[in-house]
């Protein structure tokens, strides 16, 4: 007669442990889910609008402080672990002057955001229209390109771009910027009698710098700005002399000095 297979022994120690690690799994999901309606019902992590120091808002000095408030408006009242932080600082990101944001919790029922503000580096004046009854006005703009409304109480000390318009897009606005940077960088401390910057034109500037006490149109071009300027300068009282009432200079080219007759209306 044929012999029985021999049945393979039952794997108690597999088993065993399986069990065992389905145990901790359930248990681990009861201990989580328990922890997480604890810290979403508990009294002690309620945002709560009662106490002043729930919100901190850190690095704030021309951002609207309502605005920033605001984003957490709805927040009032429940748990801090119910706040979506990166929706919160999404919302923060598109309030002006905010060029980045961090929200982070402190325990237990506490806020805190950080700040960091745009750097205005020039006045901007865009041309409004003839219905408005004023021929422009004036904003701020960052080095990325970004327009900013000028603060109350807030003082710059910065030259006025021209060239830049609120329909051009921040790269657009950022080249021109960018363009105007190397020129300042370029003039060093000359660049102080500069009180505006054309940058229509990336690659072809021009300015309006104090000259002896006279505002001068100087087209500079696409480089060697301070050398083209500190030969003008050099030359200039002798050019007045023979060009007095010229008020809009040539100087792209590095070799001579050409000025602009204004035309007869």
């Amino acid at each position: 007669m044929p012999r029985e297979k021999a049945r393979p022994p039952f794997r108690w120690r597999f088993w065993l442990t399986a069990c065992a690690w389905c145990a901790v799994f359930v248990s681990s999901a009861l201990a989580a889910r328990q922890a997480h309606r604890y810290v979403l019902r508990d009294p002690q992590f309620i945002f709560s609008s009662e106490d002043r120091a729930a919100l901190t808002l850190q690095g704030v000095t021309y951002a609207a402080r309502a605005k920033l408030l605001r984003v957490f408006a709805g927040d009032y009242g429940r748990s801090i672990f119910a706040v979506p932080l990166d929706e919160r600082r999404r919302r923060l990101l598109a309030v002006d002057w905010v060029e980045d944001a961090a929200v982070s919790r402190v325990w237990p029922n506490r806020l805190l955001v950080r700040i960091t503000e745009r750097q205005p580096v020039a006045f901007v004046s865009l041309p409004l229209h003839r219905s408005s009854g004023s021929a422009a006005r004036f904003l701020l703009v960052d080095a990325q390109g970004v327009l900013l409304d000028p603060p109350l109480r807030a003082q710059f000390a910065f030259p006025v771009m021209t060239g830049l318009s609120d329909d051009q897009t921040d790269t657009e606005r950022r080249v021109r910027v960018r363009a105007m940077q190397t020129l300042m960088d370029d003039l060093g401390p000359a660049g102080q009698n500069v009180s505006e910057i054309n940058a229509a034109v990336p690659d072809d500037l021009t300015v309006v710098a104090q000259v002896e006490g006279r505002p001068l149109e100087l087209k500079l071009g696409d480089g060697n700005y301070a050398k083209r300027l500190q030969n003008f300068l050099l030359h200039y009282p002798e050019i007045r002399k023979h060009a007095a009432n010229v008020t809009t200079f040539d100087l792209r080219l590095d070799d001579r000095i050409t000025a602009k007759e204004q035309s007869k209306q």
